[in-house]
């Protein structure tokens, strides 16, 4: 009798085993597996040597700086992805439509989004479900949801990835705003060719030497090229900047909000603004979505627009 016949592995064992290896081949090291599981590589090294010792073939071909599928290796990897989406549904149906999450979130935010406004949301999230971690991280990139085990990421204006699940959550509105200061001893521009008179700010992500206004009313289009005197990847930053008299920035409405009523900001040429940015909830397709995600964007398609003040799209 062979090797692979004489080990005795509880079936448990075995989706632990196929899932570790589905890990493995999608974080792309023993390391980087390792991490994502919350054990250490020396333990994802046994289990995949048990796991290829209970099949009784070779899954990866390791070297010291490499790792690469077999053909058997390939084969099981497709199977075991529909095993683990399978087990999933089929908890989920035992469970019930209602099932009470529990585990752990992983969720991307953008920078400026996650630190204040989303909390509120997420708080919302962790209060109704008591038997929940949210893992809240918070940058502009685009994750690699599979390697990085990320449920889902909130997108703001980034074109959506054909690839991805796409939730369209709402626009934000932008104006055109500057301080006092940066206007100071000329009347307030009304119009966009006197807006390229001025200084500008410029934020790396939306826009750097130019951009185009429409106004409200009529529709028209007019496009501004300008030198920014300063470049920012940080909203945040923009308006500190703009506050100072340094220049006009074109901004989420929600982000100036208080420094408009307190007159430390001015809305500049008001019949004019920038196209809305789009705000998507975005993650992998999946035959299966656990209960942890599907609550997630049951709170954040309502709670988003109410705390941004964002148009529906």
């Amino acid at each position: 009798m062979s090797d692979a016949l004489n080990l005795n592995i509880s079936t448990s064992d075995r989706m632990m085993l196929v899932e570790t290896f589905v890990r493995i081949v999608d974080a792309g090291s023993l390391s980087a597996a390792a991490r994502l599981l919350g054990t250490t590589q020396p333990t994802i090294s046994r289990r995949l040597k048990t796991f290829e010792k209970s099949l009784g073939v070779r899954l990866i071909q390791r070297s010291t700086h490499a790792m690469k599928l077999t053909d058997d290796g390939m084969r099981c990897y497709t199977r075991a992805r529909e095993l683990i989406a399978g087990w999933q549904e089929f908890e989920s149906e035992i469970r019930g439509a209602g099932d009470e999450p529990v585990g752990l979130l992983k969720v991307v935010a953008p920078h400026a989004f996650g630190q204040q406004q989303l909390v509120v949301p997420l708080a919302e999230y962790l209060k109704r479900y008591p038997n929940m971690t949210v893992e809240w991280l918070l940058h502009d990139r685009t994750p690699d949801f599979i390697a990085e085990g990320i449920d889902c990421a909130i997108r703001v204006g980034v074109e959506p990835d054909p690839n991805l699940v796409c939730l369209r959550l709402g626009r934000v509105p932008r104006i055109v705003v500057a301080a006092p200061a940066t206007v100071e001893g000329s009347k307030l521009p009304l119009e966009p060719d006197q807006l390229a008179r001025l200084p500008w700010l410029a934020h790396n992500s939306f826009y750097r030497d130019e951009i185009t206004l429409t106004h409200t009313r009529s529709g028209a289009a007019a496009r501004i090229a300008f030198k920014p005197c300063m470049y920012t990847d940080n909203l945040y930053a923009l308006r500190s900047a703009a506050v100072l008299g340094l220049g006009v920035a074109v901004t989420s409405l929600w982000a100036v909000r208080e420094e408009l009523a307190r007159g430390e900001l001015l809305a500049i040429a008001p019949d004019w603004a920038a196209e809305p940015l789009p705000v998507d909830l975005v993650y992998p397709p999946a035959r299966f979505y656990p209960a942890r995600l599907r609550r997630f964007i049951d709170i954040m398609r309502v709670a988003v627009p109410e705390a941004f003040g964002i148009t529906r799209a």
